[in-house]
């Protein structure tokens, strides 16, 4: 399938591994020209050179905080008039509500709610004027699907969805969109991460918790890195311009709600 989008270029924000490598990586298989962005300066040359290795040159890289001003600029000042913004940042750790602090409410809005919609904010003028532009936030199960360790996640998270659809219904006019992966177990480095926490939290072994994942996922497996790169590589085209302002779960046909 001819996704359209060959020529586009995307900022690809937290980039350099895990959901938002395998989102750059389906890009620049489309065709995409991508920006990998990350924290660590090894992480983003990885990710370039295998991107580049694989789609023939569709990758560059900068080594940022996308997270801060700073980072912001930086990131504008080489690509300032995106096609397709994909918003992503690494999840707080999980704790017990009481456990968070005042300031990591005030580092988890800023990390999760108001740098993705700084960014935005910063490209839409240029996709106005394009008539083109495709927005894509990943985001967290844990946004529809709230848990007890995990507030500091889904707050911030669910008020950049809110904020998010609010923009939608205004720039569809423009053929802008604006959707977002929910993902749920994606075989990734955060689920080892999240089955150490679980295991510590739960005085359960590390395996034991792994198994624990698997099982809470109906399709009985991890998702696959891939899977989700083309998902949002699918939202990113011009075929999927009547598609806006939803959230996509990626988790293995576990959410259980009807909407």
């Amino acid at each position: 399938m001819d996704l359209g989008i060959e020529g586009r270029t995307a900022i690809v924000c937290g980039s350099s591994r895990g959901l938002g490598r395998a989102c750059a990586t389906a890009l620049a298989a489309e065709g995409v020209d991508v920006l990998i962005t990350g924290r660590t300066a090894v992480d983003v040359e990885t990710a370039v050179k295998d991107i580049n290795l694989r789609n023939g040159g569709k990758a560059q890289g900068l080594c940022c905080d996308v997270t801060s001003e700073e980072g912001r600029a930086l990131i504008l000042a080489v690509t300032a008039d995106a096609d397709i913004l994909i918003n992503n940042s690494a999840g707080p750790a999980p704790n017990a509500f009481l456990d968070v602090e005042g300031e990591d409410w005030t580092a988890g809005v800023e990390r999760n709610m108001v740098a993705p919609l700084l960014l935005m904010r910063a490209l839409l003028p240029g996709m106005k004027e394009r008539r083109f532009g495709r927005i894509i936030n990943i985001t967290s199960a844990m946004v529809t699907t709230p848990r007890p360790h995990m507030s500091l996640s889904s707050a911030p998270r669910a008020g950049l969805t809110a904020a998010m659809k609010a923009v939608s219904l205004d720039v569809a006019r423009y053929n802008i969109t604006i959707n977002n992966l929910l993902p749920e177990r994606i075989d990734t480095d955060r689920q080892v991460f999240m089955a150490h926490a679980a295991s510590k939290r739960e005085n359960i072994t590390f395996e034991q918790a792994r198994e624990k994942q698997v099982e809470s996922i109906a399709a009985r497996r991890l998702g696959r890195p891939e899977e989700f790169g083309a998902a949002c590589a699918f939202l990113c085209s011009d075929l999927a311009g009547y598609i806006s302002g939803q959230n996509l779960h990626l988790d293995g046909g576990s959410y259980p709600a009807l909407v």
